[in-house]
């Protein structure tokens, strides 16, 4: 394929967006994956690497890593570049979290005059082999959420759903809210955990309990304080309802939680010697 047919993917070495470039590559599309480690290389931080990653791209994928805003100036180097489609992968919670680098990421591309679709995903079923994969291991998890069920989804859901927009029509200027198909508490979802692997593993939902933990870690006591305030009106948001939009999109089932956690006790994702 030319260069024209390439899809840029950003932030393609991460849980979503490695899977995002090998379903790409798996439907016969070419992809360029980049990062801060590949060849090119890309760094938000230097707007030296964009043009090499941007030549020839007219569709590209945009994952901005933890707390990264859009720097300025990218989007229309993008547009100059030739991209003339964005599919920008942002957050289910972030005005509730105050996450305001995605909230105006978001504003930027609807406003670039690229075609857009804006996916916001909630919690990641792999949250719990990443950053939740140690406390996990350790056999207790705080998150300051109490019992508020959660929409936990997949990951391979989400890059079909961003793999759809990037090659289809059909989610264009849709700003997709995605959820897994059933709706749990983060208690719910380690009871599951711990019954799968026979061992022991609680759950804290409370401030304080997180706070406790977050100070072993290290984390400055304003940064937590400020979590806490996220995560609490993340909880006095309410039981999150499906939205079906997996479903809608693939016209298929969303994959269960539970059937994560079979597969992750199969690949040993919680064994404490690995």
């Amino acid at each position: 394929m030319g260069l024209d047919n390439t899809i840029l993917v950003i932030g393609g070495t991460g849980t979503v967006g490695s899977r995002v470039a090998a379903r790409l590559r798996a439907a016969g599309r070419d992809v360029r994956a980049v990062s801060r480690h590949t060849v090119p290389r890309f760094d938000w931080a230097d707007p030296g690497t964009w043009a090499a990653a941007l030549d020839g791209v007219p569709t590209m994928f945009v994952l901005l890593p933890d707390q990264t805003a859009m720097p300025e100036g990218f989007l229309p180097a993008a547009l100059r570049a030739g991209v003339r489609r964005v599919v920008l992968h942002s957050d289910r919670g972030l005005e509730v979290m105050g996450l305001d680098h995605l909230q105006r990421a978001e504003q930027e591309v609807r406003d670039s005059g690229a075609e857009w679709t804006i996916v916001r995903p909630d919690w990641f079923h792999q949250d719990f082999e990443t950053f939740f994969r140690q406390p996990v291991i350790d056999g207790r998890l705080c998150v300051p959420v109490g019992d508020a069920r959660q929409g936990f989804i997949d990951a391979d859901d989400i890059a079909a759903v961003e793999v759809a927009a990037l090659t289809g029509d059909d989610l264009l200027g849709e700003l997709v809210e995605l959820t897994g198909p059933r709706a749990l508490s983060f208690g719910a979802a380690v009871a599951e955990i711990a019954a799968a692997t026979g061992r022991e593993i609680t759950f804290d939902g409370t401030a304080g309990g997180y706070r406790e933990a977050m100070r072993a870690d290290g984390l400055p006591d304003e940064v937590i304080e400020m979590l806490i305030g996220g995560f609490g009106r993340l909880a006095a948001r309410g039981d999150t309802k499906p939205t079906g939009t997996v479903e809608r999109i693939l016209n298929r089932p969303g994959r269960d939680f539970s059937d994560y956690v079979a597969d992750a006790v199969a690949r040993d994702v919680w064994n404490p010697a690995g």
